[in-house]
């Protein structure tokens, strides 16, 4: 079957057209892996158990790659499917609702993007609560550190750490 015989009829039913509705569904299952991979990283850091935090943070980059990925293939199958839609190429996933020649098609895409908009203000918010856990933490660390490391000495004649109250300064320059 040649290109044109694809899209007869207006591309209603089409397969690149499924194809790219197919590719917004993975993307969509990615970004709730993703709000879950982060849920877990916060509640790591609410639970204090920095320990296992390098592990919940991998897994996020993990899923982050593999969006980015998914997210090249839908762009291709986006402008495939613009393409025979007579839309510019790097239309947006507003444009092909809106240029949809099938109502059908304009409504799952339209409900696709509101679901991904959603789902990536959801996102926001987890990366921006996680954000200010892990500075908070950061923070917590400094003044741990700061107050269990000893009190700067100073050395008696001998070369010797002296004893507290021991230490003396000298002005030799009179």
């Amino acid at each position: 079957m040649d290109g044109g015989d694809r899209w007869a009829g207006g591309g209603g039913t089409d397969t690149t057209v499924q194809d790219l509705s197919a590719r917004l569904w993975y993307e969509r299952e990615l970004l709730d892996l993703l709000t879950f991979k982060l849920e877990e990283e916060q509640l790591v850091l609410t639970a204090g158990r920095t320990r296992w935090l390098s592990h919940a943070t991998r897994e996020v980059e993990q899923v982050l790659e593999r969006l980015r990925a998914a997210g090249l293939e839908r762009a291709a199958a986006a402008a495939t499917v613009a393409h025979a839609w007579e839309l510019p190429d790097d239309a947006s996933l507003r444009d092909l609702a809106d240029g949809a020649p099938d109502a059908a098609w304009a409504e799952i895409l339209t409900a696709h993007l509101a679901a991904m908009t959603d789902q990536t203000a959801t996102i926001r918010a987890l990366r921006d609560a996680n954000s200010q856990f892990l500075r908070a933490a950061a923070r917590s660390t400094q003044e741990t550190l700061a107050t269990t490391e000893p009190p700067a000495t100073t050395y008696d004649a001998q070369g010797r750490p002296a004893a507290a109250g021991d230490a003396h300064l000298f002005d030799r320059s009179l």
